[in-house]
């Protein structure tokens, strides 16, 4: 050491001592791995468009984050078509393992939740849950029945074929949802049973069938019985490590929350109302402001709303074509016909707005909101008729009409003509009786710029 110079032995000793502390911090106690976190979230009610982009979005940070794995917890009664298979290639895509867990006791994953249950690397469920019921809903079809469950006067019935195009829909499902058990080494079999049939399975009844992999009380006893659990992700085999791991809660952001509240499709519906009628009062009182602002803000909530949902833009025309005939009947003589046609339109509109194709469980506006709804805009209608019947009956402020009926006094007159200072000014005026300077005339009518007078006290 003695031929090495001071200032290398001392840059020497700063590197080792940089060396040390980057161990301590980097490596972790007891010589163990780092532990890398759980992402968790939920979906509670029906599948829609906001759920689906939350859930991608949390997807995505786990696999930026390099994730442990995340956690999906789950009860709905269905969703959205489209958004559940977006939903479903999220979780197929995805470069870290996604665990969906049907919880608490009491929940469900029906129809959309049991394929994203089955697309899941583990789908565990809670005690007290079930799954299953993926029959396409919106086919119209009859709910299956067991044989055992049959009436005694159906028992020789037999059930209703499905119709050619119901028939591909439906062996489509099967193939969907046997496909996503296949991948994951499920019970493909009972998975054809739950789209034919609408079978379903508790808890414990799906373990044992293989549907699902794993029944835990809670997501504690759920992360003990996956710690050291070996799944498939991207073809390889990735044992997971979630004795110890910490759990990260990813909760939508409030843009996200305003898109599940104002796709639900009442608050939808009534959005686009209240934007048309705030749109409409603007136009007849303009200037008022407030009724404009509202309306547009309102309208265009509804718009981003409906451009998600499964709109029927026939049953969308028969509403707007309802309000502008209620509407109508205030400006157009008759007998109520329009009124009672834009009614019966609007209300028929309201119940078919939605296509029930779009979804696999029931998505339509609910009837308190459609009579209430329907309620308003009768209301309006008449409002606004009695606006128009007062304007009529008010007497006129401007134009040729505002002189007739008034007072002035005869400045000049001579042989059935002369002068008379009315409104401030004086007009040529002419009529078939005698007055005099000073005597007071009504005004009859008007002829261009002559006023057609008679006396004041004249009947």
């Amino acid at each position: 050491m003695k031929g090495i110079p001071l200032w290398l032995r001392v840059v020497v000793l700063v590197a080792m001592l940089i060396a040390i502390l980057a161990a301590i911090t980097f490596v972790p106690a007891h010589g163990q791995p780092r532990q890398e976190p759980i992402l968790t979230t939920g979906i509670k009610g029906a599948i829609g468009v906001a759920a689906t982009l939350h859930v991608c979005g949390v997807i995505d940070e786990a696999g930026k984050t390099n994730a442990e794995l995340v956690l999906l917890q789950i009860d709905t009664p269905g969703g959205l078509l489209s958004a559940t298979r977006d939903l479903i290639q999220c979780i197929l895509g995805s470069s870290r393992p996604v665990v969906v867990y049907v919880a608490p006791s009491g929940a469900r994953a029906a129809s959309a939740g049991t394929y994203i249950a089955q697309a899941a690397h583990v789908a565990a469920m809670a005690p007290g849950t079930h799954l299953g019921a993926a029959t396409p809903v919106a086919l119209g079809l009859p709910s299956p029945v067991s044989p055992q469950d049959r009436r005694p006067e159906d028992k020789d019935k037999q059930p209703q074929a499905p119709g050619a195009v119901d028939q591909k829909v439906i062996n489509d499902a099967v193939a969907y949802l046997k496909g996503l058990a296949q991948l994951r080494g499920r019970n493909a079999e009972w998975a054809e049973l739950a789209v034919r049939e609408a079978a379903t399975l508790t808890a414990s009844d799906a373990l044992k069938e293989k549907v699902v992999d794993v029944v835990a009380e809670d997501a504690d006893d759920l992360l003990r019985q996956l710690d050291g659990r070996v799944v498939m992700l991207a073809g390889k085999e990735t044992r997971l490590a979630t004795s110890s791991a910490v759990r990260i809660a990813m909760e939508p952001d409030w843009r996200m929350q305003l898109l599940a509240t104002i796709s639900d499709p009442n608050v939808a519906f009534v959005l686009l109302l209240i934007g048309v009628y705030g749109i409409l009062y603007e136009f007849w009182s303009p200037g008022a402001i407030v009724p404009g602002v509202v309306g547009g803000i309102s309208l265009l909530l509804a718009l981003t709303a409906l451009s998600v949902l499964p709109l029927s833009y026939g049953a969308l025309a028969l509403v707007l074509l309802g309000i502008a005939l209620m509407i109508a009947e205030a400006f157009v003589p008759g007998v109520g016909i329009l009124g009672i046609g834009g009614l019966t339109a609007f209300v028929i509109g309201a119940i078919f707005l939605f296509d029930p194709r779009g979804a696999d469980f029931d998505l339509r506006i609910a009837w308190p909101v459609i009579i209430g709804t329907a309620a308003t805009t009768v209301l309006l209608s008449a409002g606004v008729l009695a606006s128009v019947i007062q304007v009529r009956r008010r007497k006129p402020v401007t134009g040729a009409e505002e002189m007739i009926g008034l007072v002035g006094d005869i400045v000049t007159w001579h042989d059935r003509s002369g002068s008379i200072h009315v409104h401030g000014e004086v007009w040529i005026a002419k009529g078939d009786c005698t007055l005099k300077p000073g005597d007071p005339a009504r005004v009859v009518r008007r002829d261009g710029l002559t006023l057609v007078v008679e006396p004041a006290t004249a009947a």
